[in-house]
């Protein structure tokens, strides 16, 4: 059996605070999505999501893409680039139109999403997501296509995301200064969504809470969107920095400390173990106690989860409003980090993980990496943007729309 035939490449680049990954992945003729190459390297110029070096980001982003390029076999010229910072905000915009009861046509829905376009309104702020996720025809939601409908008012719910235009810009000209054509830059949430939510929790109500190195993303995600989004200062490099500073050592040991002996639960026997400062080299650098080690861990993550939790109020993500957890990111791979969360919310919470994908190293098939992979995942799916339909709905001159309502059909199915 030959190999299978390739016909669209995506590349993407998460550009985080502790590390720099790019991914190149390949749809086959037959609809597979498949990994071609994938790597990752410390990261540089970038902290709490913003660029703060655009020359050492670039460098950081060539490197990680060359070795990605190596791994399979391809170079690419443009990536999807993934946004944890910059000032992320969510918010879903109803647009109606009338009918009056007659039987509803393509052109109506061509009607519909121009009129979303043109009441955008991001109050200064740049758009990086307008997309249309729910159609509905006199009230009732979830309708896939409401052509052939009879109705009174045709309405449509937008997902619109908002970023500061000046930190966006930053990490597009980081890129751009890396030989690369930016197609889009994607909110951390809504690809890390893409890889580690299941359709069903899209739907009914789940929590995404991504805990990155400088910075923890909170999504809501209910009726398959992102309802609403915070951005919390926070994450698994704080914890590090606490290591660091309590025990008087350097941040490389003590970011290995906290991934091979820290944990976010205590145990009755921490207090008799010791544990090395350096494993991996001089015995001269000291041991410390493992129940301070980890009293320094659980400390920080309850900070973080306080605030988790004061987000989640405010997103009205409680009581019986609420519903599971599910946690990603690097800072979700800390041993015992989902029972500390669950505890500490009073709500369901598991370890979200990338899906199985073929050609995915295992190394990558972790928390850690599923905005990265979610990147792809996203650019494979390809969903309507309503910036985009009224070029598209001039081009065609009302003729027929056909191309731009299954398009839009198409994105109402699989927006998420």
């Amino acid at each position: 059996m030959g190999a299978a035939r390739i016909s669209r490449v995506f590349g993407a680049i998460n550009l985080g605070s502790f590390r720099v990954s790019a991914m190149i992945m390949g749809l086959t003729e037959g609809g597979e999505l498949i990994v071609l190459g994938s790597s990752h390297r410390a990261s540089a110029g970038v902290r709490r999501g913003y660029v703060t070096d655009s020359q050492a980001a670039t460098h950081a982003i060539r490197e990680a893409v060359e070795r990605a390029e190596k791994d399979a076999g391809t170079a690419i010229e443009s990536v999807w680039v993934g946004c944890a910072g910059a000032g992320l905000a969510s918010r879903i915009s109803r647009v109606e139109i009338p009918i009056h009861g007659r039987r509803i046509e393509e052109e109506d829905v061509d009607h519909l999403l121009v009129t979303a376009r043109d009441t955008l309104e991001p109050d200064g702020r740049m758009v990086l997501h307008a997309q249309p996720a729910h159609y509905s025809v006199d009230g009732p939601h979830g309708v896939a296509n409401p052509v052939g409908l009879y109705a009174e008012q045709l309405g449509v719910d937008v997902h619109i995301l908002l970023a500061d235009g000046a930190p966006i810009r930053n990490i597009i000209t980081a890129v751009q200064s890396a030989h690369l054509t930016v197609e889009g830059v994607v909110a951390a949430p809504i690809a890390s969504a893409y890889a580690s939510l299941t359709p069903e929790e899209r739907e009914l109500g789940t929590a995404l809470i991504e805990i990155g190195g400088d910075v923890t993303n909170v999504a809501v995600l209910r009726n398959g969107m992102v309802q609403a989004m915070r951005a919390i200062p926070l994450g698994s490099g704080d914890i590090t920095d606490a290591i660091a500073s309590t025990f008087g050592i350097r941040r490389q040991h003590a970011q290995r400390l906290k991934c091979v002996s820290g944990s976010a639960l205590a145990s009755p026997s921490d207090h008799r173990e010791q544990v090395p400062v350096d494993p991996d080299g001089d015995p001269r650098a000291g041991s410390i106690n493992r129940a301070d080690l980890v009293a320094v861990v659980t400390e920080q993550l309850g900070r973080l989860t306080d605030e988790v939790g004061k987000a989640l109020k405010a997103m009205d993500f409680i009581g019986a409003k609420g519903g599971p957890v599910v946690l990603t990111g690097g800072g979700a791979e800390l041993a015992g980090s989902a029972e500390f969360v669950q505890n500490a919310l009073g709500r369901p919470v598991r370890i979200g993980k990338p899906q199985v994908l073929r050609g995915l190293p295992p190394a990558h098939a972790t928390p850690g990496f599923s905005t990265l992979v979610g990147l792809c995942l996203y650019a494979a799916k390809d969903p309507v943007d309503i910036r985009t339909v009224k070029a598209k709905y001039q081009s065609q001159s009302r003729m027929s729309g056909i191309g731009l309502i299954n398009r839009v059909w198409r994105a109402g199915r699989e927006y998420f």
